[in-house]
């Protein structure tokens, strides 16, 4: 596989595994260490899609693993933030609270599920020949760059971090939950047609 981008898409999900380990290592940085990897898997998501473009060479391998790459890193993550018991407690200025788990599993539950019904409905469009009518939207990278950056800050949270950041997390997951809804939304509109006729 000589294809750069291509190259650049398998190492974000070769590094998935990594993500994992350093996020569950009991020492101060592990949490961070997660979300710089995580950071950097994002970069290399712009990066190969601009270079596929750039150096004309985009195949149909780059077309089927780059959103792949892209939904195991986000669901991965948005799995080891759901599970961490500190997401439950923050400790304020004016006191202890408790957060329903609920708070996070929701909007990362809602991310998850339009992942899954978007790329279900991409396939379906693509085997009619029509993909290119459900292509990537703004409002979809806009939802992504949202979602990127609320899953970065997440995983860097631990216990010792300033709970006004994980709050800042909470809100931008949550913006980027509706944000999903919303594309997924425009995508379904985009291919009801073909939805309505078959």
């Amino acid at each position: 596989m000589n294809n750069l981008p291509n190259i650049l898409t398998v190492l974000r999900i070769a590094v998935i595994p990594f993500l994992v380990l350093v996020f569950y290592l009991p020492v101060s940085w592990g949490h961070a260490a997660a979300a710089i990897i995580f950071a950097c898997a994002s970069v290399t998501d712009w990066l190969d899609g601009y270079l596929a473009r750039s150096l004309k060479q985009s195949t149909k391998l780059g077309a089927f693993l780059d959103p792949v790459a892209d939904k195991l890193m986000v669901s991965i993550a948005l799995v080891l933030i759901v599970g961490e018991p500190q997401f439950q407690y923050f400790s304020l200025n004016s006191g202890d609270y408790s957060v329903p788990i609920a708070m996070i599993t929701i909007p990362a539950a809602i991310i998850v599920s339009r992942e899954i019904i978007v790329s279900a409905l991409r396939e379906w469009m693509a085997e009619l020949g029509k993909r290119t009518s459900i292509a990537v939207s703004h409002l979809g990278k806009i939802k992504t760059t949202v979602q990127m950056i609320s899953v970065i800050i997440l995983l860097f949270c631990n216990p010792r971090t300033t709970p006004y950041l994980a709050i800042l997390g909470y809100i931008l997951l949550y913006i980027a939950a509706v944000l999903t809804i919303w594309s997924m939304v425009i995508y379904i509109k985009a291919a009801w047609p073909e939805l309505k006729e078959q």
